[in-house]
């Protein structure tokens, strides 16, 4: 039986193995040679305890217990913030504590350039590894495909209803997706924001860009901001300059006033996934509302994300006499007022 110091000495040693091994787990790495990135997802009201778990689910520390303890006895424990971190196992418990609460969050940026569309963005997100195009789909809509034809009800994809947070919304059908109003700009994207928030982020800056001005100018036309984006991601496809892109805004209204097929080839690129040079004659005959070669009228739906400058070229628009222009290899349009005048440029610019 111990006696009285024996049991001081036994506690004091025991008390030094607790303090060793509380030093060595928070200080000390996981693994100090593995460098490898791994990504923290801390959702909002997750708590302490909670991050502690996926930190040791992950291999990330060498112990919950000692995380708790550390995180409450220095007062950190309901200052660890939520979002997507970049850590590692070379990570002591003290060092990834520290990125917790000062919110160094692992960002990207997520660059929208005018002309993109769903699948390019889908991609993006893909080659990030932050989740799967189809998940994006699911929120946003999915983009037209080749065998998507008029008698397809359901259209090409449902999105997610993002209506009643944002009026512009209100003339765009329920039967064709967000493509058309994901501004181009730059997003920062923290990993963690789920498609949702990253869709509304990027609608939030449409909802600024799309000006009172703009907006009034579309219903004094008697038009819809619908009609609107639609013609401007043609134009973005379609022609480079303003100015260029205000005169075939006005041929192409007028060729749906006077009932002309407006026979746009990016609406087949975009409905097959070809280049303009790899259309053949039998995609212009599909059956499909997107094939502005077989059926009048705009396509059924924006087939890009336009930029500011094609956006306010639909709006205002520039009447002329011409109804028939081409885009050369180089950008440069040429205008035509007869099909003579059109098929003689054909013959010089697209051999």
């Amino acid at each position: 039986m111990l006696n009285k110091k024996q049991s001081l000495r036994a506690l004091f040693f025991v008390l030094i193995l607790l303090i060793i091994w509380f030093v060595l787990a928070i200080f000390l790495p996981k693994d100090s040679n593995n460098e490898d990135n791994v990504v923290l997802i801390a959702q909002n009201g997750i708590g302490s305890e909670g991050i502690s778990q996926i930190l040791k689910d992950q291999d990330l520390i060498r112990s919950k217990l000692a995380f708790d303890i550390w995180v409450f006895i220095t007062g950190k424990d309901d200052r660890l913030m939520a979002g997507g971190y970049d850590l590692s196992r070379a990570m002591s418990t003290h060092q990834i504590v520290n990125k917790l609460i000062t919110g160094e969050v692992a960002i990207e940026d997520l660059i929208i350039k005018p002309g993109m569309d769903l699948r390019d963005i889908g991609w993006w997100f893909e080659n990030q590894g932050m989740f799967q195009a189809e998940e994006m789909f699911e929120i946003v809509g999915f983009p037209a495909v080749r065998h998507f034809t008029t008698s397809s009800p359901e259209g090409p994809g449902l999105p997610y209803d993002f209506s009643d947070q944002f009026s512009f919304l209100a003339d765009k059908p329920g039967n064709v997706s967000l493509e058309g109003y994901l501004y181009p700009d730059t997003y920062r994207i923290e990993k963690g924001e789920t498609v949702q928030m990253i869709a509304k982020k990027i609608l939030s800056n449409f909802d600024q860009k799309l000006s009172q001005e703009l907006r009034d100018e579309i219903t004094e036309q008697k038009r819809t901001i619908f009609e609107v984006i639609n013609l401007a991601s043609l134009l973005e496809k379609e022609v480079r300059t303003r100015e260029d892109k205000e005169i075939v805004a006005g041929i192409i209204l007028k060729r749906i006033r006077n009932s002309w097929l407006i026979q746009i080839d990016a609406t087949l690129t975009y409905l097959t996934g070809k280049t303009s040079g790899g259309l053949t004659n039998e995609d212009k005959k599909i059956d499909s509302p997107y094939n502005t070669y077989k059926y009048f009228n705009l396509p059924l739906g924006p087939i890009a994300n336009p930029g500011i400058d094609s956006i306010e070229a639909a709006v205002y628009y520039r009447n002329s006499p011409y109804w028939f222009y081409l885009t050369t290899p180089e950008g440069e349009t040429k205008f035509g007022q007869t099909l003579e005048d059109h098929n003689y440029y054909k013959a010089i610019y697209l051999k």
